[in-house]
C-alpha cells in the first residue's frame, strides 16, 4: 500500500537529511584532508555507512508500509549515527578554524547525544515490533516503555560521561549518581535481550509466513555478528567488518516487502553451517597448536595441528551441517526418522495428526489428503506451488497427497520426495482403511435402513391386509352360525364368502412367509431353488454345485439365494446374453459366481439391484465384486459360513 502525501514527504524529507549529513561527512573529511586510515579507525566510515543501510531501507520501508512503524524506526535508527558523525566532522573542522566556544560545545553534544538513541531506542524497538509493526500480545507493550526508559538513561549516561575533545567540554558533561550510571550503562544489554525474548516468542507463536520472515533477520544476524564476533571477543580485528551491520536493515526490508524471494532455510542453513564450522576450526586449530606444541616443544606443531584439521575437516562439516538442515529442514536428511515420527501419529488413526506429523519432519508449508476432489485433512496454509504425491494402494489409487513447496523453492528437494515416498504406503494404507471404514459404516447405516423398513411394511400389510381379513373373516363365520338355522341359503352364501377371503388371507400369508425366507429353499435346496428360479427367466441358466450341499447357516443361504436371484434377474434384464452361468463352492464360505455372454458395454453403473446384492454381503461380512469382462458379466460374492 502506497503512503499518503504527507507520510511521504516525511519519509524523504529525513532521507534528505540523511543525505545531507553524509554530504556534509564527506565534504569536511575531504575538506580537511582527513587520511583514509584515520577515517577507518575513528569508525567515521563504519558508522556512515551503517546510518546509510538503515536510513534507506527504513526510507523504503515508510513509503511502502507505511502503517508499519519498523520502517520509520529503521529510519530514525540510521539518522542516530548519521548526525553523531556529521557533528564530528563539522566540530572538527570548527575546532580547527577556532570557531566560538558555544558552537563547538553545542555540535559536541550532539556528538554524544545522537547516537545512542538509534542503538538502544529505536533499533530495539524495531525488533519489537518485527515484521508485523505490533508487539508480540498485549502483555508485551510493556516491554516498549520499558525500552523507550532505557533508551533515555542510556542516552544520559552517554552524554553525560562524555570526555573533552582539545579541552572544549559538551553542555551535558555532568556527573550521574553511581546506580543511575550503572543501569545507564547496562540499559542497551537489557532492551536488546528484551528484544530478541520477544522474536523468539514470536517465532514458536507465529505461522510458516512470519516464520520465513523472522528467518531473515536471524540470517542477517548471523553474519554480521559471525563475521564480527572474533574482533568483539578479543579486541581487535578490521574494523570494516563492521560493513556487515547493514545486512540487518536490508534484511528486514526483504523480510517485510519480499519474504518470498528465495528458499532462506536454504541460505540460512549453509550460512549457520560453514560460520559454525569456520569457528570451530580455528578454535580447535589453536587448541591443537597449543598442545602439540607443548608435547612436541615447537617442532612440527603447526604441520601435525594442520594435518589433523585436514583429517577431521569433512567428516565434521558433514556432522555439523545434517545437524543444522535437522533444524531447518527436519528429517528429510534421515527417511526412516522422518517415517517413525509420522507413524506415531499414523498408529492413532488421526488424518490431521499424520499431516501436522509430515509438516514437522520436513518442515513444509502445508499438506492435505484428497480423495475422489475432495479434502479430508488439511493443515498449514497452502502456497502457491503445490506438489502431488498419489497414494496407490495394492494398485488402486486410494487418494493423494498435497505438500506445499517452500516459498523460494520452485519444486521440492530429491530428500523430500524420498521421505514422501516411503510415507505414499502407510498413507495409502491408511486412507484405504478410512475410505473402507467410511463404507462399511454407510452400509451398516442403508442395512439398519433397510430392516426397519422391511419391519414397516410387515406391520403395515399385517395390520392393513391380514388382519382386517382375518377380522372380516371372524365376523363372517359369526354370521353364518346364526342364519343356519332360520336362512341356510343366506348362510351358504356367506360360507362361500367366508372360504375366499380365508383363501386371500393365506395367500397373503405365504407372500409375507416368502419375503422372510423363500419356501423354494427348504423345498428343493440352495442350488435347486436357483435352477427353478432360472427357469423362469427368458435366457439359459445353468447351475453348477456339488450334488449334495452341506447345511448352510440359515441367514447365509438366504443371503445367497437372494444374491443369486438379484444377479440372474439382472443378466435377463440389462445384459442381453443367451446363457448365464451360476458356479456353487463351499468351504469356509459360499463363493458364487454368476457370469453371462453378454457385451461388454463399459464400467457398470451401481443401481438399486447391485447395491442390494453388496449390502448383502457386507451384512454377514463378506464381499461381492461386479463388472464386465471380455466375454461377458460377472458377479461373484463371497460369504462366510461364520456369521458375524
Amino acid at each position: 500500500m502506497s503512503a499518503p502525501r504527507w507520510q511521504r514527504t516525511l519519509a524523504w524529507a529525513l532521507c534528505a537529511v540523511a543525505a545531507v549529513e553524509v554530504l556534509t561527512v564527506s565534504v569536511v573529511a575531504l575538506g580537511q584532508r582527513v587520511a583514509a586510515g584515520d577515517l577507518i579507525d575513528s569508525y567515521v566510515v563504519t558508522n556512515t555507512a551503517i546510518g546509510v543501510g538503515f536510513a534507506v531501507c527504513g526510507g523504503i520501508l515508510a513509503t511502502q508500509r507505511p502503517r508499519n512503524p519498523v520502517g520509520w524506526l529503521l529510519l530514525a535508527t540510521g539518522l542516530a549515527p548519521l548526525t553523531t558523525a556529521a557533528a564530528g566532522q563539522v566540530g572538527l573542522y570548527g575546532a580547527t578554524h577556532h570557531w566560538p566556544d558555544p558552537v563547538l560545545r553545542t555540535l559536541l553534544s550532539v556528538f554524544y547525544l545522537a547516537w545512542p538513541w538509534g542503538i538502544c531506542m529505536f533499533w530495539p524497538l524495531a525488533l519489537h515490533l518485527f515484521p508485523t509493526g505490533r508487539p508480540v500480545s498485549p502483555r508485551w507493550r510493556w516491554t516498549l516503555g520499558l525500552t523507550v526508559l532505557f533508551g533515555a538513561l542510556f542516552a544520559l549516561a552517554m552524554s553525560t560521561e562524555s570526555e573533552p575533545v582539545r579541552g572544549i567540554h559538551s553542555y551535558l558533561a555532568l556527573a550521574l549518581p553511581g546506580p543511575l550510571a550503572f543501569v545507564g550503562n547496562l540499559a542497551p544489554l537489557f532492551s536488546l535481550l528484551a528484544a530478541l525474548a520477544g522474536l523468539v516468542v514470536r517465532y514458536r507463536r507465529g505461522d510458516e509466513q512470519l516464520r520465513r520472515q523472522l528467518l531473515w533477520l536471524v540470517l542477517a544476524v548471523t553474519v554480521a555478528v559471525g563475521l564480527n564476533l572474533p574482533r568483539w571477543l578479543v579486541g581487535g580485528g578490521p574494523i570494516l567488518l563492521l560493513l556487515a551491520v547493514p545486512l540487518v536493515p536490508v534484511a528486514i526490508t526483504i523480510a517485510i516487502l519480499r519474504h518470498q524471494l528465495l528458499d532462506i532455510r536454504l541460505v540460512l542453513s549453509r550460512t549457520v553451517g560453514y560460520l559454525l564450522l569456520t569457528a570451530s576450526v580455528i578454535a580447535a586449530y589453536t587448541g591443537l597448536l597449543a598442545a602439540f606444541d607443548a608435547l612436541l616443544r615447537g617442532s612440527g606443531a603447526p604441520v601435525v595441528a594442520t594435518l589433523v584439521i585436514a583429517l577431521a575437516f569433512n567428516p565434521a562439516r558433514v556432522r555439523l551441517q545434517r545437524g543444522v538442515d535437522r533444524l531447518l529442514y527436519g528429517s528429510r536428511s534421515d527417511p526412516v526418522r522422518a517415517v517413525s515420527r509420522v507413524g506415531a501419529r499414523l498408529a492413532a488413526d488421526d488424518l490431521t495428526g499424520v499431516l501436522e506429523g509430515t509438516r514437522d519432519a520436513l518442515r513444509l508449508p502445508f499438506a492435505a489428503l484428497r480423495r475422489d476432489g475432495h479434502e479430508l485433512a488439511a493443515s498449514g496454509q497452502p502456497p502457491t506451488t503445490l506438489h502431488t504425491v498419489p497414494l496407490v494402494f495394492r494398485g488402486t489409487r486410494a487418494g493423494e497427497l498435497l505438500v506445499g513447496v517452500r516459498p523460494g523453492d520452485r519444486r521440492l528437494a530429491p530428500a523430500d520426495l524420498a521421505v514422501l515416498d516411503l510415507l505414499a504406503a502407510p498413507l495409502a494404507a491408511a486412507l484405504h482403511a478410512s475410505t473402507l471404514a467410511e463404507e462399511v459404516q454407510a452400509s451398516r447405516e442403508r442395512i439398519v435402513a433397510a430392516r426397519e423398513e422391511e419391519r414397516r411394511r410387515l406391520h403395515r400389510e399385517v395390520h392393513d391386509g391380514l388382519g382386517p381379513a382375518l377380522t372380516g373373516a371372524g365376523f363372517k363365520a359369526d354370521a353364518a352360525h346364526n342364519l343356519v338355522a332360520g336362512a341356510p341359503e343366506r348362510a351358504a352364501a356367506l360360507l362361500t364368502e367366508l372360504r375366499r377371503d380365508i383363501r386371500d388371507a393365506i395367500d397373503d400369508l405365504r407372500r409375507l412367509v416368502y419375503g422372510l425366507r423363500p419356501p423354494a429353499l427348504d423345498e428343493l435346496g440352495l442350488a435347486g431353488a436357483l435352477r427353478r428360479h432360472g427357469q423362469a427367466l427368458p435366457l439359459t441358466v445353468t447351475v453348477e454345485a456339488p450334488a449334495v450341499l452341506p447345511v448352510l447357516p440359515a441367514a447365509v443361504e438366504v443371503a445367497a439365494y437372494r444374491i443369486g436371484t438379484e444377479a440372474l434377474t439382472n443378466v435377463a434384464r440389462h445384459a442381453r446374453a443367451g446363457t448365464a452361468r451360476v458356479e456353487l463352492v463351499v468351504d469356509s464360505a459360499v463363493r458364487m459366481t454368476i457370469v453371462d455372454d453378454g457385451p461388454a458395454d463399459g464400467a457398470w453403473t451401481p443401481g438399486v439391484g447391485l447395491t442390494s446384492i453388496r449390502e448383502r454381503a457386507a451384512e454377514l461380512g463378506g464381499t461381492c465384486t461386479a463388472g464386465p469382462t471380455p466375454t461377458g458379466g460377472r458377479v461373484t460374492a463371497v460369504l462366510p459360513l461364520a456369521v458375524p
